[in-house]
């Protein structure tokens, strides 16, 4: 009887240490700035960063003078088009987790073990009407040249209309796409954040393979609860 105990309780011994030593690495690599010297423009593009306890992405302008997003994400796509959509929400991801985890009570064992060996990537692309800055949406302010740079970066990852399917959103007002791109356990959809907003030279954590490494980079608007 006690070596079947110890051949039930090593795995779960192992397993609790792998996750322990995951959130550490997690909170140490968060915590690490890259672009430490970056400050918000005093005038530029407002974007928010979201999350929805899950995932993070990039709120952006639907449309200004550096890029038209209608024109890689068309309102037709949606279930409800025919709405005055000003903002797109852009996030990449593991196709299964997406797909199927929009909480975290959606998550099962099984789409977790997929994730750590990766899978197909997914943008997830919702269209907002004037989004209300709050504790899940955070604006910041970044200059017209980062603003590009961040355009430059996201875009690679956008597949042409004829290069991809389009899956079913949570909602009326979001949709799924294939893209490019490899996820993996060191890749995951938030690391991808803040990966952009690296690019575009925005102060954000090293390693971020949870929303709360993205989000702590950027302080709720001021009146927040």
């Amino acid at each position: 009887m006690l070596w079947a105990r110890r051949l039930v309780l090593w795995p779960l011994a192992a397993l609790a240490l792998l996750s322990a030593v995951f959130f550490l690495a997690a909170w140490i690599g968060s915590s690490i700035p890259r672009n430490g010297g970056w400050q918000q423009a005093e005038n530029g593009v407002e974007i928010l960063l979201e999350t929805n306890g899950v995932h993070t992405a990039l709120v952006l302008p639907l449309a200004n003078s550096h890029k038209d997003w209608r024109e890689d994400f068309p309102a037709s796509d949606l279930q409800e088009p025919f709405q005055p959509y000003t903002h797109v929400s852009i996030s990449w991801g593991e196709k299964e987790v997406f797909l199927n985890t929009e909480t975290w009570a959606d998550l099962k064992p099984s789409t977790a073990i997929g994730a750590i060996y990766g899978g197909e990537p997914l943008l997830h692309v919702a269209h907002y009407m004037r989004p209300a800055p709050s504790q899940n949406y955070r604006p910041l302010t970044i200059s017209q040249d980062e603003y590009r740079k961040l355009v430059a970066a996201i875009e690679p990852y956008v597949l042409s209309p004829q290069e991809r399917q389009t899956y079913p959103g949570y909602s009326w007002f979001d949709v799924f796409y294939d893209a490019s791109g490899q996820y993996s356990a060191l890749r995951t959809c938030n690391q991808w954040t803040s990966d952009m907003l690296a690019s575009a030279g925005v102060k954000t954590g090293w390693w971020t393979p949870l929303q709360g490494g993205v989000m702590k980079w950027v302080e709720p608007p001021q009146d927040t609860d």
